[in-house]
């Protein structure tokens, strides 16, 4: 009977196609037990470790500001909107000017505020001569206050104490905020990193030889990244025109805090 079943034309395409059937299901069975050996060495690997000690470390770096910021405000009091608005508007028109034409690029002017307010004054009621009355009195509107500010980012900061100067006697009337900051931080903030991580890790190692373990891995990692500002130079109030002197302004340095806590698996 096998002869007759495997014989002729029909018998060799039945070979054939029991042979392509066993091939097919040998490499299948060879795929998935190579997937299933491959996978014992993810077994376990989200189980979170149950022997751990957890270090904190702090680095601190320095960088030398390459920029300078500040804030200066117009103010113009006029009996009328538009006679504040022109005032004011003269006025910042030529402090741009003076700004851009010392090099600061136009990109690093941002005006911050715009605004119009009435100004009023309470006028007391007069009384008829020797009466007494009580009290009596309403506001009156007596003019408009226009304000500009504008915040100026100083590439330059040797030029910043003129800049002051400059803006002052070109009637700004009020200036603030002045504050150095580094333009790219990454550097700096990577210094302080290491030197945080180097901490952390020296106190791991420590902590181990002390206990009698040895570390593993790390399993976790967390930082927080904070600059200390350098105190701000304030000019607040009025400004004279004649106060031309430009004040000595110190650049100093920042300070860049890594604090990073690490987590280690122990055994």
């Amino acid at each position: 009977m096998n002869e007759t079943l495997f014989g002729g034309s029909k018998g060799e395409w039945l070979r054939t196609a029991l042979v392509a059937a066993a091939a097919f299901l040998a490499l299948f069975l060879a795929v998935e037990t190579l997937q299933s050996l491959m996978g014992l060495r993810y077994v376990g690997a989200g189980i979170a470790p149950t022997n751990t000690i957890m270090v904190n470390g702090e680095g601190d770096a320095y960088a030398v500001p390459d920029i300078a910021e500040f804030t200066y405000s117009v103010v113009s009091d006029k009996t009328t909107v538009a006679a504040a608005q022109a005032d004011a508007t003269g006025k910042s028109n030529g402090i741009l000017a003076y700004l851009t034409g010392a090099g600061v690029a136009e990109k690093d002017i941002q005006t911050t505020n715009y605004s119009i307010a009435p100004r009023y004054e309470w006028r007391q009621s007069a009384c008829p001569a020797g009466t007494m009355c009580p009290p009596n009195g309403s506001q009156v509107l007596i003019g408009y206050e226009v304000r500009q500010s504008n915040t100026v980012k100083v590439r330059d900061t040797g030029k910043a104490g003129d800049l002051l100067a400059g803006i002052g006697s070109r009637g700004a009337t009020e200036v603030s905020g002045l504050t150095f900051t580094v333009d790219d931080p990454t550097s700096v903030e990577g210094e302080a990193r290491d030197k945080a991580i180097a901490d952390a890790k020296a106190k791991a190692d420590e902590l181990a030889r002390s206990l009698g373990v040895s570390l593993v891995r790390v399993v976790s990692f967390n930082e927080n990244t904070g600059g200390v500002p350098v105190p701000m130079y304030g000019l607040g109030g009025a400004m004279k025109a004649s106060a031309a002197a430009a004040p000595d302004i110190s650049a100093g340095q920042n300070k860049v805090t890594s604090n990073v806590s690490i987590t280690y698996e122990i055994r």
